[in-house]
């Protein structure tokens, strides 16, 4: 696996060479510093640590954690995610050229949250009439609970929290990498919003 830690600038298009318009994410991507590394001797697993984004004020960092940083030799970073990557050393600096123009990667992130919704934005529910008198217009009908098993079931579709869970996207297309500004211009969209840190990853091989 290879990968890196961004933070989703916004949106905008570009043009292709048939002049065709591609709308694509600005991602600001690294650099990231190796922070920690684990073993399957010590920890179970093989994996590194990846900080992104320096520190501004470090007396709002714990000690611990200040101490963890002062160790690997790199500067103190707000965001610390682990990759399945081995090869590298602590100290290691990872930047956007991991990436190449035209590959297929992966994006993680929090989607956008969408507050306490109903089931007709949740789960697409199609609602009942709108005219005539009906009462039952955005409501979620019956949810079968009768004497048999007198209890809702599992899974039931209803209202709730929606948005602002884990979302990965796969096979998305590196238009472009500017390294002088460590930006990565992805096809399409990503999950999150702007300024939403995001894991940009492929598995190799």
């Amino acid at each position: 696996m290879k990968g890196i830690i961004g933070r989703k600038v916004g949106m905008t298009q570009i043009f292709d060479q048939d002049g065709k318009i591609i709308p694509v994410t600005v991602v600001e991507a690294g650099p990231c510093w190796v922070v920690q590394v684990r073993s399957k001797e010590k920890d179970g697993y093989e994996a590194v640590q990846l900080g992104f984004q320096e520190v501004k004020k470090e007396k709002r960092m714990s000690k611990p954690l200040h101490g963890i940083f002062k160790k690997a030799g790199v500067p103190p970073c707000k965001h610390l995610k682990e990759f399945k990557m081995t090869g590298l050393n602590v100290g290691d600096k990872i930047t956007v050229e991991i990436f190449s123009k035209g590959e297929e990667v992966s994006v993680t992130g929090f989607s956008k949250g969408k507050g306490f919704q109903g089931v007709m934005k949740r789960h697409n529910f199609s609602g009942g009439p709108d005219t005539h008198g009906s009462m039952f217009n955005r409501a979620p009908g019956s949810i079968g609970a009768s004497s048999f098993p007198s209890r809702v079931w599992k899974g039931k579709r209803m209202a709730g929290h929606m948005g602002n869970e884990r979302v990965t996207v796969k096979n998305i297309t590196v238009v472009e990498i500017i390294p002088e500004q460590n930006l990565i211009l992805l096809k399409g969209a990503v999950p999150g919003g702007e300024n939403g840190i995001i894991e940009i990853w492929k598995v190799e091989g």
